[in-house]
């Protein structure tokens, strides 16, 4: 028994070695010209019962599987596509909103969506840095009615089923790659008010999952990333794919023992996370994570300079032995947790005025601000700061409000002046300055006695 799903395994990884040989570095399709490859490019999750948290890329139909539009009842219609804020940290347009849409759900079904909405949403939050920024993100349900139960594929090959998204295991003949129809996908998630990052959740307990990774170009979101709902491995994975869409983070697993993955020897690569360079070669230059070298990270072990990553077994190295974009199951390193909160911050803001900044405040107003509390074991929180016409007033440090005639102001004339809010996020998890002036925000408001 052992031995056939060792066998199995291995037929597994053959299949999906073949499919990324299609898109990785110095390989055909790296080249400008060659003819395109038709189709989406998706990330395979590694093998269930393997240590690898992916299995390279293929190329997929976007529409997935060929099959008619879902016939609704007038019920069914009714409960189709409702919007539900279920984590609500702010406005819109100061926080990374998720949007998740689940598929293989009835309508009787929906209460349990919801409820592996949230389940999904806890594992993430369980892994660092989620677990510090969480009041960063809001979360979005958008309710997607299935004709039937389940999707395709699901236990075997030839299950058919009838969804709202297309969903469907064995796609590209690979039984753990989970894909979907993003047109249809794209329909639902049109709904929500806004959308960074996109989850579907498959109504099943079988492992699966995909990474769609490219940002969307018609409503603009990071990528999206399918999972099993019944699934926790499947979750880790789900994980795993924003370390790239929001990350921008290369795989750090490679393929020993496989023609043309033996060394790369390309330029060097533009993701932060892997490098042609050895340790002394990024401490010299100041390249990559030339400033975490040597320290201790949350996956074990020191950060250095460790052979093999993005696929290939020598010529490139990763920052440590064993990190979430390695293995299932691992935190992010931390070069791999800085770049993380790089991506959090390119679409966040930490400051929002609730007091409204396009009139004239007076005496008896209130400038007020929603700043959003770090979650972090280690208690820290942002630095709040307030500003007189520019100069700081130091004895209102760490408030959210301030009231216009309060006498720390001064405010002894008629004229207007200008009264800011600064927040910023000193975290000792970024050290790079260019990606540390990003976290921060201020409001202003105009005031008047």
């Amino acid at each position: 028994m052992r031995s056939a799903r060792r066998g199995a395994m291995a037929a597994a990884v053959t299949v999906a070695l073949a499919a990324v040989l299609a898109a990785a570095p110095g390989s055909a399709a790296a080249d400008p010209t060659a003819p395109p490859t038709a189709g989406v490019e998706v990330e395979i999750p590694g093998p269930e019962h393997g240590t690898f948290a992916g299995s390279g890329h293929t190329h997929v139909p976007p529409e997935g599987r060929d099959q008619p539009a879902s016939r609704l009842t007038a019920a069914e219609a009714v409960a189709d596509g409702e919007v539900a804020k279920v984590v609500d940290n702010g406005p819109i347009a100061d926080r990374l909103d998720i949007v998740v849409v689940g598929d293989g759900y009835t309508v009787a079904e929906l209460p349990r969506f919801h409820a592996d909405a949230l389940q999904k949403w806890a594992e993430l939050t369980a892994v660092e840095p989620y677990t510090t920024y969480r009041n960063l993100f809001n979360v979005w349900t958008v309710d997607a009615v299935s004709d039937q139960s389940g999707v395709s594929g699901d236990p075997s090959p030839g299950t058919l089923r009838d969804t709202a998204l297309g969903s469907y295991f064995w796609c590209d003949d690979i039984e753990r790659l989970l894909c979907v129809d993003q047109d249809k996908v794209d329909g639902y998630v049109a709904k929500a008010p806004e959308a960074d990052l996109v989850l579907v959740l498959a109504n099943s307990t079988k492992y699966g999952g995909a990474g769609y990774n490219e940002p969307s170009k018609t409503l603009g979101y990071e990528g999206i990333s399918t999972a099993s709902a019944g699934n926790e491995k499947s979750g880790q994975v789900a994980i795993h794919e924003t370390g790239h869409s929001l990350g921008k983070l290369a795989d750090e697993y490679f393929y020993p023992d496989y023609p043309g993955y033996e060394r790369y020897v390309g330029p060097e690569p533009a993701d932060s996370n892997i490098t042609t360079l050895n340790a002394d070669g990024m401490a010299d230059r100041g390249a990559k994570w030339h400033r975490w070298l040597g320290e201790q990270s949350p996956d074990g072990g020191t950060v250095g300079a460790y052979e093999g990553g993005g696929y290939y077994v020598t010529g490139l190295r990763r920052p440590t032995e064993n990190s979430m974009m390695r293995s299932l199951g691992k935190p992010f390193n931390l070069p791999g947790v800085e770049a993380m909160i790089a991506g959090f911050y390119r679409k966040a803001r930490i400051a929002s005025p609730v007091t409204p900044t396009d009139r004239t405040l007076r005496r008896g107003d209130t400038a007020t601000a929603l700043v959003p509390r770090l979650t972090g074991a280690d208690g820290r929180h942002l630095t709040i700061r307030w500003y007189l016409d520019g100069r700081e007033v130091k004895s209102l440090a760490g408030r959210t409000a301030v009231r216009v005639s309060d006498p720390a102001l001064r405010l002894l004339d008629l004229r207007t002046h200008t009264l800011s809010l600064t927040a910023e996020d000193r975290t000792p998890s970024v050290r790079d300055r260019a990606i540390a002036r990003t976290m921060r925000s201020t409001v202003s408001w105009t005031i008047r006695l």
